[in-house]
């Protein structure tokens, strides 16, 4: 996610239980944040304490750091101020605060045997840290001459200043070749950038003259604040640019041009949490690769093989991803997949068969559904091939383009050996894929080497089929093997496999409500 996106937790609990015998209870909540990895337990603060109340509503917040890509436990603690008395606890994780209608929820308190504790409740916001984003366009007139034989090639430095003094460049204009009288393009910068949300901070704008050798010119400077640039709104502002050593040399020196602001409109971006607040739901559906490259699961050497110790690489890679995911998913029912096998009853090779071989409802409940049905195909289906991606990314668009409004967003995982046998129309299929609210997440299994899974990614270079470009980036791929650490935790691996897989998923939403300019929806008030 964007760094710095900051959750707000406001408490309040209901029918806690009544432990003073002359008065009511007088309630504190503790919050304690999970270490990532492990399972140790960090204070991290403390509500008020609410005098004679069974029925209370904390004012004191607590303010997080939010990650989508990571599972962020929390466990809160009711107790009784001044004495041990304990009078609940409630274990959950903040992406399923986020994920819960309009951010609020509910969860009864345990702890205390043979006791009704009552209930905690909690709602997250995301405190909006100026998320404006401003679009400006200047122009200047009768600037220096700086170049001996034609006139001067104008551009602008924008510089925002820094609590001590000191002037941070934030923004550089294109530069307009050969004009005294340049007039540059709009450009977007967000308010954060321009005047860290401090809407009276000097603004410092250098202009230069462009010199190839690259020893610029200085022809002048100004100032202004985000606060004197927003008036533009209304009139044009003009700035006059000035050299203070030319001031000094020469008596008659007026100033060395003049820049105009023409215009000035601000804009608020949304986050992922406004959308998932306004009640935008993550589908995940799951695909698995039952080729033969996998090995015999019934083979120490399978990369389908689980021990009685210790699950497959497979099911490693699902449980990562799947239980983060699954906070944002109100049904829990995920559509699970195998491809690449000869299925029952007939032998016949599918690219698309439902794990719980319900053709009709291919979900499972939960995570733990998938796995169990995983487990159960691994023992009735033959594993064949070829490696056949393009069906099933299919199957998923085909959801996704039923409601594109972006009241939807699915998510499929693809886990795979990667030896891909149909490159050309999965490459079709994810350039189509790419103008729909879907991304495709894919976990390279093994010691192959996965050139064509790095292709699909797109990262570095936009994917294309016949000559059509995807319109956004929408697959991520990670091999499984940079995350198996010789220490054996597998706990913090798998946690790092799923933060870097999940990254970029905020962003390919927000990408898709953009181009289609989906507004979050509101939350209807209480």
């Amino acid at each position: 996610s964007v760094p710095g996106t900051k959750v707000e937790l406001t408490v309040s609990c209901r029918n806690l239980l009544d432990m003073d015998t002359f008065s009511k209870s007088d309630p504190v909540v503790v919050l304690f944040v999970q270490v990532s990895g492990s399972s140790e337990w960090k204070e991290f603060g403390r509500t008020e304490v609410i005098d004679n109340t069974l029925n209370p509503d904390f004012v004191r917040k607590f303010v997080l750091d939010y990650y989508f890509e990571e599972k962020q436990n929390l466990r809160f603690d009711v107790t009784l101020f001044g004495a041990q008395d304990f009078l609940g606890q409630a274990f959950v994780a903040l992406g399923e605060v986020i994920g819960s209608q309009r951010g609020r929820l509910e969860r009864p308190l345990t702890g205390v045997p043979g006791k009704r504790c009552g209930t905690i409740l909690l709602l997250a916001e995301e405190l909006s840290n100026c998320r404006d984003i401003v679009t400006m366009q200047l122009c200047a007139n009768k600037l220096d001459k700086k170049d001996f034989f034609g006139k001067s090639d104008p551009f602008l430095v924008f510089y925002r200043s820094n609590e001590d003094g000191t002037f941070t460049i934030c923004h550089k204009t294109e530069v307009v070749k050969n004009t005294l009288n340049p007039v540059w393009q709009p450009f977007t910068i967000p308010v954060r950038a321009l005047c860290n949300g401090d809407y009276d901070r000097t603004v410092k704008i250098d202009v230069y003259d462009w010199d190839r050798d690259g020893s610029h010119d200085f022809i002048g400077e100004f100032a202004t604040s985000y606060r004197e640039l927003s008036r533009a709104q209304s009139q044009f502002t003009v700035y006059e640019v000035l050299n203070p050593r030319k001031k000094c040399k020469k008596k008659k020196y007026v100033n060395s041009g003049t820049v105009t602001l023409l215009s000035f409109s601000v804009e608020s971006e949304f986050t992922f949490v406004d959308y998932i607040r306004g009640g935008t739901q993550l589908n995940f559906t799951v695909a698995i690769d039952f080729t033969a490259s996998n090995g015999l699961p019934s083979q120490p050497t399978s990369l389908h093989y689980a021990s009685p110790y210790q699950l497959s690489a497979y099911a490693l890679a699902l449980k990562a991803v799947g239980e983060i995911i699954q906070d944002y998913d109100s049904d829990k029912l995920f559509p699970a997949y195998g491809f690449g096998a000869k299925v029952p009853p007939d032998g016949k090779i599918s690219h698309q068969f439902p794990l719980n071989n319900n053709v009709e409802n291919p979900s499972c409940a939960g995570i733990e559904g998938v796995l169990e049905s995983y487990l159960q195909s691994l023992r009735t289906v033959q594993l064949y091939g070829p490696t056949n991606f393009a069906p099933v990314i299919n199957q998923v668009a085909g959801i996704a383009a039923q409601v594109t409004d972006g009241s939807q967003y699915h998510v499929l995982l693809i886990i795979t050996d990667g030896v891909i046998s149909d490159m050309l129309q999965t490459k079709e299929a994810i350039v189509t894929a790419s103008s729909l609210p879907m991304s495709i997440i894919i976990v390279g299994v093994g010691p192959a080497e996965f050139e064509a899974m790095e292709e699909l990614d797109g990262d570095e270079v936009r994917l294309s089929s016949r000559g059509r470009y995807a319109e956004r980036d929408i697959v991520q791929f990670v091999p499984f093997r940079d995350y198996v650490d010789d220490s054996g935790n597998q706990v913090l691996s798998m946690a790092r496999l799923a933060k870097d897989v999940l990254a970029e998923i905020p962003e390919q939403l927000l990408s898709y409500m953009k181009t289609r300019d989906i507004k979050p929806r509101q939350a209807d008030p209480e």
